[in-house]
């Protein structure tokens, strides 16, 4: 995928596609470590990335990865990693560190069965909770998740945006499915840029951690003549180390959820189809989506009102997606590529407003669209 052109139809695959947005948005750097069913993302930036200026590197592990973005986030660049289940594990202190140290950056995780090796080819959504809490402490995260292709490109510029404009790790859950097959695409011939914000101030007044306007502090590129700490440990707005100020924990830790929390409207909403007058909702993210709306279909011609909510964002949970349409669903179906991840957090948001059920599949096959109509079917008493 060589100088890849806009405008024109394509025929890429979810991977193909994520590298892709990731050089359109701007990312100049690529540190990662090859694992099943990620490495094509690898390859492709490793093509890529020389063609704009920018730089690849086979990490020796997946530690190694994490750090090194982090590090060329420091220096001025847009970075990502990608990687799978167990290299999640692998890179959750160096998650978290980009938390604290407020670095932007984006990991890509090509969910696959698991627990640890498990089945590597094939697909799963095992690692929901894990992009929410895969790190220590009470932290903010941004997650989100495609359904298809040319949503994968569109969303990994999200990322990358949404990463510069809250100084903040995001994560862009894929699947192996999302990830592997192929699909038709027409790509833009311009997208959103969003650009981290840079001191305005004179080196000797800048405060690493004080927050602008937007709730987000300007970062000062290493190297550019700002000097300050990128500090790991609880810190003031200088960067200087307050461990033993609970003050200052406290203040710290407010203003890193703060920053996403108060700005939720920034966030991709999601998908509201066929919900005017459904008595049944289908709460369905990623590859499931598809096999969700199909069932959706099928119900209606059945005569069955049914709808789909298709989070983009998984966290943080956005309730604004559900809460226009409880009071008039009798129930809402959930089906998931594991035991049953985010179906607790739709229980709590709905507030036993209506009953919620749970569909779960952890084969390592996807959901159909019949399994899911005959659940539907099932609560609607048909």
């Amino acid at each position: 995928m060589t100088g890849v052109q806009s405008n024109s139809h394509l025929l890429l695959s979810g991977n193909e596609a994520c590298a892709e947005g990731a050089i359109r948005a701007g990312v100049r750097f690529f540190a990662g470590y090859p694992i099943t069913p990620s490495s094509e993302i690898a390859e492709t930036m490793a093509r890529r990335l020389p063609e704009v200026g920018g730089k690849f590197i086979q990490m020796e592990d997946e530690i190694g990865s994490i750090s090194a973005i982090v590090g060329a986030s420091l220096a001025g660049l847009k970075v990502m990693d990608a990687t799978s289940g167990p290299g999640l594990s692998l890179k959750a202190e160096g998650l978290g560190l980009a938390v604290m140290l407020e670095v932007p950056c984006v990991l890509v995780n090509v969910q696959r069965m698991g627990p640890s090796t498990g089945m590597a080819t094939l697909p799963s959504q095992m690692d929901v909770m894990m992009s929410r809490w895969g790190t220590h402490g009470d932290h903010p995260i941004i997650v989100i998740s495609p359904c298809s292709v040319r949503e994968t490109f569109e969303l990994t510029v999200k990322a990358v945006n949404l990463a510069e404009r809250f100084r903040s790790p995001v994560i862009l859950l894929s699947d192996a499915v999302v990830a592997r097959m192929r699909e038709k695409v027409v790509l833009p011939g311009e997208v959103e840029i969003v650009n981290r914000v840079r001191p305005a101030v004179l080196p000797e007044q800048y405060r690493p951690y004080a927050a602008g306007p937007n709730g987000v502090a300007p970062m000062a590129d290493f190297g550019s003549g700002y000097y300050w700490y990128a500090n790991s440990s609880v810190h003031d707005e200088n960067g200087y180390e307050a461990t033993s100020k609970p003050e200052v924990a406290t203040r710290l830790l407010q203003r890193l959820h703060a920053k996403i929390y108060e700005h939720l409207n920034e966030l991709p909403q999601g998908e509201a189809f066929m919900m005017d007058d459904a008595e049944v909702a289908v709460y369905a993210y990623g590859i499931t989506a598809r096999a969700a709306k199909a069932a959706v279909r099928m119900a209606r011609e059945r005569g069955l009102k049914v709808g789909l909510l298709r989070p983009v964002t998984i966290w943080p949970f956005l309730s604004g997606l559900v809460d226009p349409y409880v009071s008039g669903l009798t129930a809402l179906l959930v089906p998931e590529l594991n035991m049953g991840q985010l179906v607790d957090k739709v229980r709590e948001v709905v507030g036993g407003r209506s009953k919620v059920e749970s569909l779960s599949r952890y084969d390592g096959q996807i959901i159909t669209p019949e399994q899911i109509l005959v659940a539907v079917t099932k609560i609607m008493g048909r």
